[in-house]
């Protein structure tokens, strides 16, 4: 998987580099193409920013769009349809494995575990790992931090991934917008899905949220804010401002009650009731889901490259050393300034 992601990476460079000095270049402009991985109530740091108005008080004009998929987002970035994406770091790991000079870098942490819940069809009382033996899980995307941190998580708990009577058949053939939709309509016994559209398959009665996959996946750099190297140094200020209006959602976050939460986080999730939203935001706190600062630890960072080794998907881990992935030049500014202040 890591070498054609390499080679597709590679080619879409050749076709989309030329075109970042329309989309990406312009200096002057204060406005952001963002492109997010998925929309989910674990980035709600983001949506508070949006919501609240934070990245207009920096000067700052934000439009969001959704990928559906760190591989698209990441595709988004490379096109110059995007000038930031919201992604796993791991899409950006395969790409600088394709060896391009002008390569997207990680330069802002958003979340710091995974945000999937485990979904199951019937309403498994005191769920445990072991009930998965004999079963199918739908996991995502083969190569995406979802399905290889859920195989992380499922070989720690001593158990064997293949389609044996005593093994845990983990299906990482969907892509990640379709998970639900494929979950629902098949006979697999379990899922994973992010917030809130986990609790709205409870409230459907399409499943029943039984675990959390962080909290057994531990610490990783799951999401992160990504741009071209181009673009951090054509729009230095841009890129600081939006990470102080990100850490400014954050810092909202640590002081509001649930209900004030909620109702910062309503106009981006206006499809889903009160309660799935309440649900979901206790869900992320409880799991302690988001970063206290967006600077990348490199212990982080090589615990996740851990995870992708397990699953197969790094050939070489020389090829993509952290002062290559990472750039947390921008970050350390801000939080030195935001403790100077």
């Amino acid at each position: 998987m890591k070498k054609i992601a390499s080679i597709m990476a590679g080619l879409m460079l050749i076709l989309g580099f030329s075109m970042f000095g329309l989309a990406c270049g312009d200096t002057n402009s204060n406005k952001i193409n963002l492109v997010e991985v998925t929309h989910s109530i674990f980035y709600a740091p983001l949506y508070v920013a949006l919501n609240n108005g934070y990245f207009e008080d920096e000067g700052l004009e934000v439009e969001l769009t959704n990928a559906g998929g760190s591989d698209k987002g990441m595709t988004a970035l490379l096109s110059g349809s995007a000038d930031i994406g919201l992604l796993g770091p791991e899409a950006t790991v395969y790409v600088v494995d394709g060896g391009a000079n002008d390569h997207p870098v990680v330069f802002g942490q958003l979340t710091k575990r995974d945000g999937s819940f485990i979904v199951s069809k019937t309403d498994t009382q005191n769920f445990q790992w072991s009930d998965l033996v004999g079963k199918t899980i739908i996991g995502g995307r083969k190569g995406g931090m979802p399905a290889m941190t859920l195989q992380y998580v499922i070989e720690q708990a001593g158990l064997t991934i293949g389609t044996g009577a005593d093994e845990v058949n983990l299906r990482t053939d969907v892509a990640f917008d379709l998970t639900a939709s494929v979950f629902d309509s098949t006979n697999a016994e379990y899922c994973t899905l992010f917030e809130p559209t986990a609790s709205d398959m409870e409230t459907q009665g399409k499943g029943y949220v039984v675990a959390s996959v962080g909290l057994e996946s531990g610490e990783v750099p799951y999401t992160a804010f990504t741009a071209n190297k181009s673009y951090l140094e054509n729009n230095k200020e841009n890129v600081k401002k939006f990470l102080k209006a990100v850490m400014r959602g954050l810092e909202f976050l640590k002081s509001a009650t649930v209900e004030e939460i909620a109702e910062s986080l309503k106009p981006s999730f206006d499809g889903y009731t009160d309660n799935d939203i309440v649900t979901a935001i206790n869900s992320y706190i409880a799991s302690d889901a988001w970063n206290s600062t967006p600077v990348m630890s490199e212990s982080a960072y090589n615990r996740m490259l851990d995870i992708m080794d397990n699953a197969g998907e790094l050939d070489n881990r020389e090829n993509v050393p952290f002062s290559k992935v990472v750039d947390n030049s921008i970050a350390n500014e801000l939080m030195a300034e935001l403790v100077a202040s």
